[in-house]
């Protein structure tokens, strides 16, 4: 059966699996149709502002709080989570190849893998980001997150993902925003995936403002999709985990708990297609800055300074006249962890692979190698595009420090620095 969404960034939706299913005129009558149990699931304070405000009402078949007392679990053995105080943050370049596919028996949950972040969920600020690699389905278990959403970005194998409010096909070249608290499974209908996980523990992601560009442009909110409500009723033991102050916890249902048969509201997981990106470019001269490809921000306290922006490097048109096309030497007071999902990325000729990641802190110099730096002086200024790649950034005002794993890791690339090492001196005229 086709998987069936409705479309519009944030909106206020409405879904019914059963028809009737859904109260008219009230969010919790004394009586629900069917004997339905209302629920409320919030994503902000009840007094948020208006038009910050994020909840939805589910009327299930059970209420989710029936359930046992939750102990430790003792599974994903290289999943991390703020405070990062396990590592010195260090001011070095670093680069990481592929994840190597899942050898043992490993689904989503286990085979999360993290390279670092900054801040606290307890706190509410920060960020933490996973790689995965997996090659097992969640049939009988459900996890959540009380931590923070999940963005999560596919570069091989896609994903079903089985939600309280319906379930999202997802892709790579496409992603995924699973809301904190929002009840999920993840099944593997190509036997195994691998990608990325930004775990975003402060406000959450919402479009950018657009500004000088004006109303259209960037990503459109009609292409965000939504899930129709589809639950399941079955009674078999569903190990129930949940991400709670950095640790996971587990305990055992006698049901799934994705028994949602209705609901309402603008809290729920979405799925993008990153195709549809309106890329934002120069038609005169001069590279414009990277925020032009902003997907998605969570902002900060501070305006303009996000919590983490998600960025994506697109197919384009290259069109500048008298001008360095690829992405110029800079430094820069946001951190950039980088990765790409397919093709190749216009500043580096070599060593950043799909499924590989870069990360440069706060401050410190990058840019294109030499080869690419050589290549983009002399070549003709002709129009034309880059084609057959999506490289993105997590980009964040936090200083990422590593894990131990993403400092010891085989993976990382010890010689990364060696790219930046055989520039030429300059000799202007004296």
């Amino acid at each position: 059966m086709a998987v069936l969404y409705q479309s519009g960034f944030g909106n206020g939706f409405a879904s019914e699996a059963v028809p009737g299913a859904l109260p008219v005129g009230q969010n919790s009558p004394q009586t629900v149709p069917f004997g339905l149990y209302a629920e409320q699931l919030s994503g902000t304070a009840f007094t948020a502002p208006r038009h910050e405000n994020r909840r939805s009402w589910l009327y299930r078949l059970r209420p989710s709080a029936s359930h046992g007392p939750f102990t430790p679990y003792q599974g994903a053995p290289l999943l991390r989570s703020g405070p990062f105080d396990k590592a010195a943050p260090t001011p070095n370049r670093l680069r990481w190849d592929p994840l190597t596919p899942a050898e043992a028996p490993t689904d989503f949950i286990d085979g999360l893998i993290t390279y670092g972040g900054a801040g606290d969920p307890g706190q509410q600020a920060g960020l933490a980001i996973h790689l995965y690699a997996a090659n097992r389905s969640m049939p009988d278990r459900v996890l959540f997150n009380a931590d923070g959403e999940f963005l999560i970005v596919p570069q091989e194998g896609a994903l079903n993902l089985r939600t309280e409010l319906g379930r999202l096909e997802v892709a790579p070249g496409e992603i995924a925003v699973i809301p904190r608290g929002v009840r999920f499974a993840v099944d593997l209908p190509d036997g195994s995936a691998r990608g990325y996980v930004c775990e975003n523990y402060g406000a959450a992601f919402r479009l950018p403002e657009l500004g000088p560009i004006g109303a259209n442009g960037l990503a459109n909110a009609r292409d965000f999709q939504y899930p129709v409500a589809a639950f399941e009723d079955r009674a078999t033991t569903v190990e129930l985990i949940q991400k709670f102050q950095g640790r996971l916890w587990t305990t055992a249902l006698p049901w799934s708990p994705l028994d949602v048969v209705a609901w309402h509201g603008n809290l729920a997981p979405y799925k993008y297609d990153l195709a549809r990106f309106n890329t934002i470019n120069t038609v005169s001269f001069d590279h414009p800055d990277p925020s032009i490809f902003t997907v998605l921000t969570a902002p900060s306290e501070t305006p303009g300074t996000a919590n983490c922006d998600f960025v994506i490097f697109p197919p384009r048109w290259m069109v500048a006249e008298h001008s360095f096309r690829p992405p110029w030497f800079h430094r820069n007071v946001m951190s950039e962890f980088m990765g790409l999902v397919t093709g190749a990325y216009d500043a580096k000729a070599g060593g950043f692979a799909p499924g590989g990641a870069s990360l440069h802190n706060c401050m410190n110099g990058h840019g294109p190698d030499r080869e690419s730096y050589e290549k983009a002086v002399s070549a003709s200024l002709a129009p034309h595009k880059i084609d057959h790649t999506m490289a993105f950034m997590f980009e964040s005002r936090w200083v990422l420090r590593p894990t131990p794993f993403a400092a010891e890791t085989p993976l990382a690339q010890l010689d990364y620095d060696a790219c930046w090492a055989d520039f030429k001196k300059a000799e202007p005229p004296r």
